[in-house]
């Protein structure tokens, strides 16, 4: 019990780090692939300490608790990873943070808000069934939801090549990169000025880029544990996948709502079918 208590703890203090540091290889390789100079990799976490610091405005109550709830769902799911936790607990309380994020944009009055928090939960239908799926795909391997359970399959990429890349997608979709740049505006879309995180300012959006960091990293780990026989090899497929991302996010255009959930929905459906019949003739 207190060795999986001093795990969560390192998981919790070292997941924001991680994180932070990997959008400030994001922020640098997006602008040296823009012939850009680019801000240093720790940008991220001088923005998040001087959001700290900034005067709290706030819109209305349940906005803040909607910022705290968010970064404690996140903290939670990426604690409970760590001790390799049930798999379906987890993905039930990141959606759980997700919402009161959603919610809390949508409890302001501001248009941008509205709009952004609507695309969100578009976002949220587009990518939620890809990680139900590949839970469903990955105890059809292992037999058990269960984490520690799942990582003693050691080599869960062969047998999970399609899920793979829908994790990949996830990803793409998690960090609102191009082609579903839709609900913060990331790259100033100007329709949108800062979308669902426009009602969200100083130490409160510090809150929420926090939180997206701790979402980088569970998301990353879930990729990992594809190759938890050697999870150094594991990472490195994790971060390739994260460079891939980047690399999409600057070569593509931002497509629409309903495209986004037609393609999600037909490649989550189509890939599942196929990768779970893979395993079947695989054995």
């Amino acid at each position: 019990m207190i060795k999986e208590i001093g795990i969560f703890v390192v998981a919790v203090i070292l997941a924001p780090l991680i994180g932070g540091f990997l959008s400030g290889i994001d922020r640098k390789l997006t602008a040296f692939i823009q012939g850009r100079y680019g801000p240093p990799i720790w940008q991220p976490f001088y923005d998040v300490i001087k959001l700290l610091y900034k005067q709290r405005l706030l819109v209305n109550d349940f906005q803040v608790f909607s910022a705290y709830m968010y970064l404690l769902s996140a903290i939670l799911s990426v604690g409970l990873f760590a001790i390799k936790a049930d798999l379906l607990m987890i993905l039930f309380i990141m959606s759980v943070g997700l919402v009161f994020y959603i919610a809390g944009a949508l409890s302001t009055k501001s248009p941008y808000s509205q709009v952004g928090a609507q695309r969100e939960l578009m976002q949220m239908l587009a990518y939620e069934p890809m990680l139900i799926f590949f839970a469903i795909a990955v105890y059809n391997v292992t037999g058990s939801f269960n984490l520690a359970q799942i990582m003693t399959h050691g080599k869960l990429l062969l047998d999970l090549p399609l899920m793979f890349i829908l994790l990949g997608l996830v990803l793409t979709i998690k960090l609102k990169k191009s082609p579903f740049d839709l609900s913060a505006s990331e790259h100033a879309h100007q329709e949108l000025v800062r979308g669902i995180l426009t009602d969200y300012s100083g130490p409160y959006l510090a809150l929420i880029h926090i939180a997206d960091w701790y979402e980088l990293v569970l998301i990353l780990a879930m990729i990992a544990i594809l190759w938890s026989q050697n999870l150094v090899i594991g990472a490195l497929i994790a971060l390739a996948t994260f460079f891939v991302d980047i690399v999409i996010d600057n070569i593509t255009a931002r497509m629409t709502v309903k495209w986004m959930l037609t393609f999600s929905w037909s490649i989550s459906i189509l890939f599942t079918i196929v990768n779970i019949a893979y395993i079947y003739f695989r054995r």
